[in-house]
């Protein structure tokens, strides 16, 4: 008949094994978790970022269509005084979407 070896020896053998192979496993493992977990923010923010500029342009293009949709529907009081209209009204909307694109 073999030896009999109480459990608790074994135990006391195979802990600090399994602490010396566990350790280093563990560390791994929760560093590179770590790691992914802040590539994966960065690429969230980056599309957030992407998605926002994408809006603003979109509201840009709406806000330029409707100016000129709104300008032809006006009559004209003059070739001088719609000119001055259209540069009156033209760098407004670059700064708005220049200025949304700063925020």
């Amino acid at each position: 008949m073999p030896p009999v070896v109480p459990p608790f020896l074994i135990g006391l053998i195979i802990a600090p094994l399994a602490k010396r192979v566990l350790k280093p496993l563990v560390r791994g493992v929760v560093t590179t978790s770590v790691g992914l977990v802040m590539e994966v923010k960065k690429a969230a923010q980056e599309a957030g970022e992407n998605i926002h500029d994408l809006a603003v342009e979109v509201a840009a293009e709406m806000v330029a269509a409707q100016i000129a949709a709104g300008e032809g529907d006006r009559p004209t009081e003059g070739a001088a005084s719609s000119g001055e209209k259209d540069e009156a009204r033209t760098p407004k909307i670059r700064a708005t979407a220049s200025a949304a694109k700063a925020q």
